[in-house]
């Protein structure tokens, strides 16, 4: 009976964090290691703590208090976990349990010192990591101190900070337990932490070992800066030695304490490069043993390494698997299609399914291969060319992988590896009928699909998709349509390039292409003005619109007076827009057709700040903007030497930038139209599961690829772990920033702006839309919670085509993501909103309501005093 309180290190393995917690099982799978020296002793099992928390049955309701209480109410979480602690360390130990602890102790030698250390079964997982959230109570000695520190231990697990985590982590306070472990103390001449993965750059080549003097807690508590080693295949490869002025020692009557280093030795390094090496060469034993990148703690006791914790570095960005040993260099697909949110496997695997190039998945999030296109000199330049024109920042981090020579292995022209990055745009005429004609094709298509999906069910349906998916890419493939696209975005680049050369003007296309025509887009922010017009006269409409929260609240209009226009009005606006929503690339997310209420606060944000007729108006004065504009670019250029050669090659691309601009983003609507119908169909054979017990909810086949869906609706079975573990994994993914740019090392490549001409203090990004303008900062990260104001500056991380009907009530624009030709940009040009995009990290730098300037002709953004 008593065995199960108590078990040594040596019993135990990763395999049993239930039993022992995280860090007991990793403990007790390092000293499995050969080679790998641990400290002797033993883990006080989970019984033990579930024995401890039922001989006080008052704790049962205070947890139930506790999981009811908001993350953010720090004040009730403070004061309700301080009594549940209390609570614990008041419980007298049970004499079998004392007896367990100090039989143990008797063996490893009942006066030596030890550690005693907090091992929760919710910590050092693969997903969260739940650092620092216990206690660790250092050179204990004697019995009876390390029972009252074992049951310190215990209440630690109701720190402040360990409930808050758990409860913005979804984690329900009664499945985490305590185990404890026990440890002889060691008393290190250095100790210090190795990272197997550089943890700034995610360069699994590349370890880090920060080593400071004593033990380790003097660097846990950033009482002193480390020293800091990188070593990449073996060798050190940069080290910055730091002043390490003090250290923590162990008393010899237990605990510790701070002491000055003598200043003769405060500059000398913790650690030699030879002992880095070796300590480096057993964190990759380690690392392959766990089978992922270590954070590893460690000491060094006479000249050999004793390891005291080893836990998965959770921030890393994980690699896309590949199956070789080649070096690869990928791109974000989430950065040019302005959704850089993880997504489900079947929006995964879907996007995968229709898009035009092979995509990798990692993280959450896709990525294109660019190495071959790297690799040969012409595909290289239309890469980067075409990069930079979108993203300078994709630009720069690419060129910062080709710097170092022996990445990106160089190859012949005419390699295989994507699409031209080009256009065959020269051979199209600027003609409004072409346009006409492409989304007439795209309609018929649509129409075929819509018609012909009906009729299939089971695996019929889904043989029927994987043609859908072929007429889709046919569809997104047609010549003319990629000549059309092009043929807008070079218009755009010449007349910025050219009129810049010629009259000295930064951005000239931006007002030029106001109000451009056939722009889907911007249409459907302006519908939403005239959805506003219809609703506004009624009263009783626009009060029950306030208190809106049923997604049925459609059917409920009709019975108030002016009800019924109302509702046709929206109705009319989702059979047209209600495809769209935010992350629109990923099937899985809601749509506005199945979520009418996410249009609600934009719509009565429109009923409050505008007046009848505003849209009309607005597209009215874009057009008469852009047509001045014109005559004035004109009248200058002709005034210039050669001046009516170049009027006339000006007219031609104004004409031709006019023609084409709008149709960029027709493919983007089409391709959400039929996602839609996919979905759709898709949801009907999930419900079919639900109905035969197959699955318990039809959400559920969002956590499986289209593949795995198709297996489940052959066989009727499912493998319900696969679902729960990739619940788990998406949710992780969201505390996962995507780069930019990848390598196969898993370095996340940033990229700069590298630019000079900025004021001190402003934030630098991508100039998209020109004009300046100030105004007060809206930070949002859900179109449902926008509540804006005439004048109101929009901030946010990106924004694809769903948050364009906040572009109507907003006066500038500001993203972390995005380039010239991506939706955001092209909408605030149509609409002249001054907007600069890629400003890294804007969302937290600008503080909702601060006031700001945006400078949308040169790219930078102020925060104003």
């Amino acid at each position: 009976m008593t065995e199960r309180y108590v078990l040594d290190l040596q019993e135990v393995d990763e395999t049993q964090v239930a039993v022992v917690g995280g860090k007991g099982a990793h403990l007790g799978g390092l000293s499995r290691i050969e080679g790998i020296r641990v400290p002797a002793g033993f883990c006080v099992t989970t019984d033990a703590f579930r024995r401890i928390m039922a001989e006080a049955p008052s704790l049962d309701d205070r947890l139930d208090q506790l999981s009811r209480l908001n993350p953010d109410d720090r004040e009730a979480i403070r004061t309700l976990s301080a009594q549940i602690r209390r609570t614990i360390e008041g419980i007298a130990v049970p004499d079998d349990l004392t007896a367990a602890i100090t039989r143990a102790l008797a063996r490893l030698g009942e006066q030596a010192a030890y550690a005693v250390r907090s091992s929760a079964t919710a910590e050092d997982l693969p997903t969260a990591s739940f650092a620092g959230q216990q206690d660790t109570y250092l050179n204990v000695v004697g019995p009876t101190a390390i029972l009252q520190h074992v049951s310190r231990c215990w209440a630690s697990l109701f720190t402040e900070r360990a409930v808050t985590y758990r409860q913005r982590n979804g984690i329900d306070h009664r499945t985490v337990h305590m185990a404890v472990v026990v440890q002889r103390m060691v008393f290190p001449h250095a100790s210090g932490i190795l990272f197997t993965a550089d943890p700034v750059t995610g360069n699994r080549k590349v370890a880090t070992v920060d080593a400071g003097f004593g033990l380790g807690e003097a660097l846990v508590s950033g009482l002193v800066n480390p020293d800091v080693f990188k070593v990449r295949h073996g060798e050190v490869v940069a080290k910055a030695i730091a002043a390490k002025q003090r250290a923590v020692h162990a008393l010899p009557t237990g605990g510790t304490q701070e002491v000055a280093i003598d200043s003769r030795r405060q500059e000398q390094p913790a650690l030699t490069d030879a002992q880095v090496v070796r300590l480096v060469q057993l964190g990759r034993r380690i690392e392959a043993h766990f089978g992922r990148p270590q954070d590893i703690e460690w000491c060094l006791v006479d000249d050999g390494f004793q390891i005291v914790q080893s836990r998965p570095i959770t921030t890393l960005f994980p690699i896309p698997e590949t199956g070789d040993q080649e070096n690869h260099v990928y791109v974000s697909v989430g950065h040019q299609q302005m959704m850089t949110d993880p997504m489900k496997p079947l929006g995964l695997s879907m996007w995968q399914l229709t898009a035009m190039v092979p995509m990798h998945t990692a993280g959450g999030r896709l990525f294109v291969d660019v190495t071959r296109r790297l690799a040969a000199p012409a595909s290289r330049a239309g890469l980067l060319d075409v990069m930079g024109r979108g993203d300078p920042l994709v630009r720069d981090a690419l060129e910062t992988v080709l710097d170092r020579d022996d990445f990106v292995p160089s190859l012949p022209d005419a390699g295989p590896g994507g699409p031209p990055t080009g256009g065959t745009s020269a051979t199209i005429e600027t003609d409004p009928a072409i346009v006409t004609e492409l989304i007439e094709r795209s309609q018929v298509s649509l129409a075929a699909l819509e018609r012909d999906i009906r009729t299939k069910t089971g695996p019929a349906l889904f043989e029927f998709l994987l043609e859908a998916f072929a007429e889709h890419k046919r569809v997104l493939s047609d010549p003319l349509s990629m000549q059309a696209i092009m043929a807008g975005m070079e218009a755009t680049w010449w007349l910025n390039d050219t009129l810049q050369e010629w009259l000295g003007e930064k951005n000239a296309a931006d007002t030029l292409t106001l109000s451009a025509p056939d722009n889907v887009t911007s249409e459907m922010g302006l519908a939403l003005l005239d959805v506003a017009d219809v609703i506004r006269p009624h009263s009783e409409v626009v009060a029950f619109l306030q208190g809106v929260e049923d997604e049925g609240f459609l059917d409920e209009l009709a019975k108030l007076a002016g009800g019924t226009e109302a509702r046709d009005a929206i109705e009319a606006y989702l059979d047209r827009y209600g495809m769209r929503y935010v992350g629109e690339i990923d099937i899985t997310r809601p749509r506005w057709r199945e979520r009418p209420t996410t249009l609600v606060p934009v719509l009565l944000d429109n009923v409050r700040n505008f007046e009848p007729g505003a849209a009309e108006r607005r597209f009215e004065q874009g057009r008469r903007k852009a047509q001045q504009k014109e005559q004035d670019v004109l009248s200058r250029l002709r005034a210039l030497p050669d001046g009516d050669r170049k009027a006339g090659e000006a007219k031609r691309m104004i004409d031709r930038v006019r023609t084409f601009i709008g149709y960029r983003e027709y493919p983007k609507y089409a391709i959400v139209s039929r996602y839609f119908v996919y979905k759709q169909a898709l949801l009907e054979e999930a419900e079919r599961l639900v109905q035969a017990g197959v699955l318990p909810q039809k959400e559920d086949i969002f956590y499986l690829t289209f593949q795995e869906l198709h297996d489940v609706v052959r066989s009727n079975q499912v493998d319900d772990r696969l679902i729960q573990q990739r619940k788990d994994a998406f949710r992780s993914y969201h505390a996962l920033t995507p780069p930019r740019v990848l390598t196969s090392d898993g370095e996340a490549v940033t990229g700069a702006y590298r630019r000079e001409d900025v004021p001190a203090g402003a934030l630098i990004g991508l100039p998209v839309s020109a004009g300046t303008i100030e105004g007060r900062a809206r930070v949002i990260l859900d179109i449902a919670e926008a509540d804006l104001e005439a004048g109101d500056i929009l901030v946010t991380t990106f924004t694809d085509p769903s948050w364009s009907p906040l572009f109507v009530a907003v006066a500038g624009l500001v993203t972390e993501v995005g380039g010239l030709m991506t939706h955001g940009a092209v909408i605030a040009r149509e609409y002249g909103l001054p907007a600069v995009v890629g400003v890294e990290r804007a969302t937290r730098l600008i503080r909702d309501g601060q006031r700001i300037r945006v400078h949308g002709t040169d790219g930078y953004v102020e925060i104003l005093p």
